[in-house]
């Protein structure tokens, strides 16, 4: 019997219909084998964090249980977005088709050359942390650090529940 973890993975797109592709990401999550959606937040239409001559992001947050390991689980997230047609490029912060990211993986805290857990940037991102408190308000970070009272202190930088 493989034991279940509870990840949470935030989802974005700014380009090619971004809310219907963040719908479509969500249904392929939810074909991840050994894997089930537990709960998916609302969509969230945000300002782009790297440079502004982009679109606005929509983003949500979906928790799934799965059996797998973080990096198999990694590795289907990317495969999500290349079949989205994600082309990975220099440009840290550009407009993107699709951005899958493991936010939490259970309690772990992960450091390796993929996948670094939890997500280095969530304390500072209100279109991670506001999505990720809606599906689960008393969640705690490996650190113990609430979910809730970061989204309480965190400036909503213009960001719109849809």
């Amino acid at each position: 019997m493989s034991l279940k973890t509870v990840a949470y993975i935030g989802l974005g797109s700014n380009l090619s219909q971004p809310r219907i592709q963040v719908t479509n990401a969500v249904e392929a999550i939810a074909k991840i084998a050994q894997s089930k959606v537990i709960s998916v937040s609302s969509q969230y239409l945000s300002k782009p964090m790297g440079p502004q001559d982009q679109d606005d992001y929509i983003n949500a947050v979906v928790a799934l249980e799965t059996e797998l390991c973080a990096i198999a689980l990694l590795d289907a997230l990317q495969l999500i977005e290349n079949e989205a047609g994600r082309v990975r490029k220099d440009n840290r912060w550009g407009a993107r088709i699709l951005d899958c990211d493991i936010l939490l993986f259970g309690n772990e805290t992960i450091n390796s050359e993929r996948l670094t857990v939890p997500h280095y940037g969530m304390k500072l991102r209100e279109f991670v942390l506001l999505p990720l408190a809606e599906i689960t308000s008393d969640l705690q970070l490996p650190d113990g650090t609430k979910i809730q009272l970061l989204a309480n202190q965190i400036s909503d930088n213009g960001i719109v529940k849809l």
